[in-house]
């Protein structure tokens, strides 16, 4: 009797696991099958699953804004896109800014994580009251960093836009990095200390190789915030600086709205960063994801 309700529990779990599977892999499935449909198939009902007749149109739009007006054409006018500049310059600005801002907050991120373990500053709390920063809803303080970006002349620069994704994402390098140096023992630096080095040379050659990995980790997880935000890049540029999230939303027509199959390619190609950066450190990121997992 036992043995059947472990087995059926067993089945279960396996079901669950299946199912929560589709559930977080469907999204990426639509999105990529979406990319892939010619126009009539993007609204349809019932929907097109997979299409038969698949075309590399989309991308082309994305890539090359003169195909939008071509294949307007051939369709005698049957739609009219709007559709604001070439992909390239979304990519570079987005890859400019992403990578700047993910660099800053990692590095001041773990400047102030060691601080705050090693040194204990700013007392008990401290790391918590930066945790309360990004509790904060980014929209409540939007307004007030267009009117300050405004009167510095940051507004509509890579250097505004890099400055506010790392005051954004700081508080999670923070939080992040703390917990991988707190799993160093102590003692490792101090003997270090005792054979002659010097605390900044103790921590780079002792702390950060055995931190190495959970420091990648959260550089992948900074630049996917980084790379897919929207609400500062839409209110602080007025069109000089462009990123993926802004391009994707120039995607309209006047006589169908959005273009779904265009903003499906486009946002299939964006993945395609994260999706490699993530491949180059899976070595460091399985460790710095599994780091501490053993406690002393």
């Amino acid at each position: 009797m036992f043995g059947e309700e472990k087995l059926w529990s067993r089945y279960l779990q396996r079901t669950a696991v299946c199912v929560a599977i589709l559930i977080s892999f469907f999204p990426i499935f639509w999105l990529v099958s979406t990319s892939f449909k010619p126009i009539e198939e993007w609204q349809k009902f019932p929907p097109v699953w997979i299409s038969s007749e698949p075309t590399l149109q989309n991308y082309r739009i994305v890539f090359a804004p003169q195909a939008a007006q071509e294949f307007a054409a051939k369709q005698h006018g049957a739609i009219s896109y709007k559709v604001s500049g070439s992909a390239w310059k979304a990519f570079r600005d987005s890859a400019i800014i992403a990578i700047s801002a993910t660099a800053l907050s990692v590095f001041f991120g773990m400047l102030a994580a060691y601080s705050i373990v090693r040194f204990h500053t700013g007392g008990d709390n401290y790391a918590f009251q930066f945790l309360t920063v990004r509790m904060f809803p980014p929209i409540a303080v939007v307004v007030p960093m267009v009117v300050l970006f405004s009167m510095l002349r940051l507004a509509d620069t890579y250097v505004g836009l890099i400055l506010a994704y790392t005051a954004f994402t700081l508080p999670f390098s923070i939080w992040m990095i703390r917990s991988f140096i707190e799993d160093v023992p102590e003692e490792l630096e101090s003997a270090a200390l005792i054979y002659g080095m010097r605390p900044f040379d103790a921590f780079l050659k002792v702390t950060f190789p055995l931190i190495r990995g959970g420091v990648l980790a959260t550089a992948l997880f900074v630049f996917i915030l980084n790379w897919s935000e929207f609400l500062f890049a839409l209110t602080l540029t007025t069109g000089h600086v462009v990123t993926v999230t802004l391009q994707v939303a120039n995607y309209v027509s006047a006589s169908s709205g959005k273009l779904y199959g265009v903003q499906a390619a486009m946002g299939t190609i964006s993945t395609l960063p994260v999706i490699f950066f993530g491949y180059l450190i899976q070595r460091h990121l399985v460790r710095g994801l599994s780091f501490g997992a053993i406690k002393r």
